[in-house]
């Protein structure tokens, strides 16, 4: 459907009469009109990463428990837990209720929920607390660090690798 009027053949557009963009079959130009930039290739959110815990879960059976995934946190993960009673009573129960929603596997366990975060040792703890900020609020597992040796800047990768290698 045309909205300009129409103009004369070979006549050049001009700005009371604009062009509209006319579909061009594939490998095909129209004269005077720039070719669209192709398309980048669509990248996929990463929503998961894996780690592995500095010491690891120890369930009732004595198996140790320490490589798991950690999914992206919603808004409603961040919000359902300011409801529950005992985030009202002690603020610091956040994070192991936080993290029991957002932990989606940890070793050979049927199901991750708070009461096993909350038998974490505190140093797996502080290392998901740490995992949890990195992936959620700068968008990668990645972090700057610096060499002090030499002093040059590198980035060490944390999800997944151990603690302490690079």
């Amino acid at each position: 459907m045309r909205r300009t009027a129409p103009r004369a053949a070979g006549a050049p557009p001009t700005a009371a009469a604009p062009t509209e963009a006319v579909a061009t079959p594939p490998g095909q130009q129209q004269a005077g009109i720039p070719a669209a930039a192709p398309a980048a290739p669509a990248r996929r959110l990463r929503t998961e990463f894996d780690f592995e815990l500095p010491r690891g879960y120890v369930d009732d059976s004595g198996t140790v428990h320490r490589h798991g995934t950690m999914r992206l946190a919603t808004a409603r993960d961040e919000l359902i837990p300011l409801r529950d009673v005992r985030v009202q009573e002690n603020p610091a129960y956040l994070s192991v209720v936080l993290l029991g929603r957002v932990i989606t596997r940890l070793g050979t366990l049927a199901m991750v929920h708070d009461g096993v975060v909350e038998n974490l040792f505190a140093s797996d703890l502080a290392f998901l607390q740490d995992f949890y900020r990195q992936i959620n609020a700068e968008g990668h597992t990645r972090a700057g660090v610096t060499c002090p040796h030499c002093e040059q800047p590198f980035e060490v990768e944390l999800g997944g690798s151990r603690l302490g290698e690079s």
